[in-house]
């Protein structure tokens, strides 16, 4: 089993920047790809970024040129850098592993959501 501990939400106006940050931990072999989601009330779970094991990135329109999705594989970890947040920014938002555990199986795991919201 394998836990997603997120971190780095927060209240900012817009204009400001927030940094999140999602650490695996449990019994896995390999990460095969990590992302961010996020949801908004009343609407959809939608991809935000992602990122392979090696290194692709790829960026919802909304917020290309504004985030930045990074890895630290030393530590499993995964970041989302937001800047230039807008009140359109905000969600939960989830971050998304999908590892290798073995036997032939990749399963998805879920953080527990962290909390953007951003003020005009």
């Amino acid at each position: 089993q394998v836990q997603l501990v997120e971190s780095g939400g927060g209240l900012v106006q817009a204009g400001g920047s927030l940094r999140l940050s999602c650490a695996p931990s449990g019994i896995f072999f390999k990460i095969n790809a990590m992302g961010w989601y996020r949801q908004a009330p009343g609407k959809q779970r939608e991809v935000v970024a992602a990122i392979t094991s090696g290194g692709s990135t790829n960026y919802a329109d909304s917020v290309k040129g504004r985030f930045t999705i990074s890895r630290d594989n030393g530590k499993n970890t995964v970041y989302l850098q937001m800047n230039s947040l807008k009140p359109e920014d905000t969600a939960v938002y989830y971050c998304n592993c999908n590892v290798d555990i073995g036997w032939g199986r990749s399963p998805d795991y879920w953080g527990q959501g962290t909390q953007v919201t951003v003020s005009s």
